[in-house]
């Protein structure tokens, strides 16, 4: 009787010495190869496993880049808590101000100026001993090094002039940390 009419196939002849033998095609591949391409393209062929997949674009969550947790302590701090902790602080330093270097007066040039002294002196005083401000401390944030295990000194002042100047600090990278963070390799974390 004939092989055809029994529904089995001849048996293959062997590959020659030193050369793989190609894979057996599978029903799903037949059906995927025998799709007639759209447009008159050439069906797109299979990627070598040899060959690694490229990347995305995509930088995955903030903070991976600086090896930081994507949630939780340790992670960098939302915006909404950065924001909040500046208001706190500007608002603390505000009232030392008016009420010391201003006289009660709420236009007065040392109220003005005061404000941002005294937001300075709160800023290089307690990021460089605590890690944090006041409004920082109530918010769950802290200020790290994300370059030395430890801030510095110069880092600090650097850091606190820098945000003083507002535009530094209001500019901002696609991990969410200001001008006056990146230049001296600083981060606000969760604490």
């Amino acid at each position: 009787m004939d092989r055809k009419r029994r529904g089995t196939a001849a048996p293959k002849p062997a590959a020659p010495a030193g050369t793989e033998p190609k894979p057996a095609r599978t029903t799903a591949s037949r059906a995927q190869g025998s799709q007639a391409p759209q447009g008159g393209a050439k069906p797109a062929r299979p990627r070598p496993a040899s060959t690694p997949a490229p990347e995305p674009d995509d930088f995955g969550y903030s903070g991976k880049r600086l090896g930081l947790p994507e949630d939780g302590p340790g992670s960098l701090a939302s915006t909404g808590r950065r924001l909040g902790a500046l208001a706190i602080d500007w608002g603390l330093s505000y009232v030392i101000a008016l009420a010391f270097l201003g006289h009660g007066q709420l236009n007065a040039t040392g109220t003005s100026f005061g404000t941002l002294a005294v937001f300075a002196a709160e800023n290089l005083l307690l990021v460089s001993t605590l890690g944090y401000t006041v409004g920082k401390r109530i918010m769950g944030l802290r200020v790290v090094s994300v370059t030395r295990p430890y801030l510095t000194p110069l880092a600090v002042v650097l850091r606190t002039l820098l945000l003083c100047m507002v535009f530094p600090a209001a500019i901002w990278d696609r991990d969410g940390r200001g001008l006056h963070d990146k230049a001296v390799g600083t981060a606000v974390i969760r604490a």
